[in-house]
């Protein structure tokens, strides 16, 4: 189950709604019982860390799961081999004492040992010396070890961190060739895929596209929120606060706006929970309703959050990516689905795009009118003859209140 929206009453001091993932979590589990090495890469919010804890406790009977964020880890840890392999065992470590006790485990021992290493602080401990450790770890323990680590854009502009993936590839292959103990499945979540990494390590440096991650897994979960799933969330809301809502249809409107994107359906239950239902005798009627969700529909498009901010942010800084969707949107201009072209896999890795029977269209329409409303809002905008005619007939963009 993954949390979606809390809210807060005078009967529930505070509970936290969930939307059913078992699925998703069934399938993933397969992936790391086979073995698999893979990276989960979604545009953000789109609920990786609440599916990695999810596994995680889906996973703790079975395997001993190793969940790491890499945002812990400052800048300075990137410096050398020499600083990560220390700052990752450290982190290693706590995660390892804070959620698995050693005793459990049986290997009390080698924690100790790892801890002195740590203290040490020695200069010639390296990646190869921090692998050894791990291995040893995994060797050592009654139950196959899972690592995830979350975050893991903040290191992929660091040639350490390619380092790093080479000697995970590395003992991927020996297990298989040579029977060496090494981790069962190992699981990066972020932004980027990794297996296709743009890096630029200095400054006089082009970009390039390299990466040792070749070994992956794909990865083809669907972990969008399914209408089924959203209607049990509201189901559940429904049963104790007793709205009127018909969840059914309530679940259908909330998938067709946001295509069961996490944050979007998050949020849009949190404004028709506290800001609409709580006006008015009135508006707790309808906040439930189809008008009550097309309030918290421009109340949202109204506001700025992290994600409006993160994908707005990525037009600035890909004015290729930004001339791509002017033409989609305004223009109508049918744009084939091939994920080799770099500017369709920026879209598609950003959130803004998905691909529909070979055919590139918008995310979902959240994001489309987002879009439309920003681009509407640029000077530059202004000068030409579509800017005009969207606002004398904007029926030529909307249709029953949506783009």
């Amino acid at each position: 189950m993954g949390k979606i929206f809390n809210v807060t009453g005078p009967c529930i001091p505070q509970k936290h709604y969930m939307a059913d993932i078992t699925e998703c979590i069934r399938q993933i589990r397969k992936m790391i019982d086979a073995g698999a090495y893979f990276t989960i890469n979604r545009a953000r919010q789109y609920g990786k860390t609440t599916t990695l804890a999810a596994l995680d406790k889906a996973l703790e009977e079975d395997y001993l799961v190793i969940w790491l964020d890499f945002q812990s880890l400052g800048s300075a840890s990137y410096q050398n081999e020499n600083t990560f392999s220390l700052a990752f065992l450290q982190v290693f470590i706590r995660e390892l004492k804070r959620r698995h006790g050693n005793e459990m485990l049986g290997i009390r021992e080698l924690t100790a040992k790892l801890q002195e290493i740590l203290n040490e602080k020695d200069p010639a401990f390296d990646l190869m010396k921090l692998f050894e450790q791990l291995l040893e770890v995994c060797g050592n323990s009654a139950r196959p070890v899972v690592l995830m680590i979350d975050e893991v854009d903040s290191a992929s502009n660091n040639q350490v961190f390619l380092d790093f993936l080479a000697q995970l590839r590395n003992y991927y292959l020996e297990r298989d060739t040579k029977g060496t103990a090494a981790f069962q499945s190992v699981i990066l979540a972020g932004v980027h895929d990794i297996k296709n990494l743009k890096r630029k390590i200095r400054p006089e440096e082009d970009h390039k596209i390299n990466s040792p991650w070749n070994i992956a897994a794909d990865f083809e979960v669907d972990m969008s929120l399914s209408r089924d799933g959203i209607e049990g969330m509201l189901t559940e809301y429904e049963s104790d606060h007793q709205t009127g809502m018909n969840p059914s249809k309530m679940a259908e409107l909330l998938h067709d706006y946001t295509s069961g994107y996490p944050y979007l359906v998050s949020r849009l239950c949190k404004l028709m929970d506290e800001k609409i239902d709580a006006r008015d005798d009135h508006a707790k009627k309808s906040a439930w309703t189809r008008e009550g969700f097309l309030e918290a529909v421009r109340i949202l498009l109204m506001e700025t959050n992290t994600l409006f901010d993160s994908l707005i942010g990525k037009l600035a800084d890909y004015p290729e990516l930004e001339q791509m969707l002017k033409e989609l949107l305004f223009f109508g201009k049918p744009i084939t689905y091939n994920p080799t072209n770099q500017v369709i896999g920026l879209a598609v890795m950003f959130g803004f795009v998905k691909n529909a029977d070979g055919k590139v269209i918008p995310e979902n329409r959240i994001f489309d009118t987002l879009l439309y409303n920003y681009f509407l809002s640029l000077d530059e905008m202004k000068s030409l003859d579509i800017y005009t005619a969207s606002l004398l007939d904007k029926n030529i963009f909307i249709h029953e209140g949506q783009l």
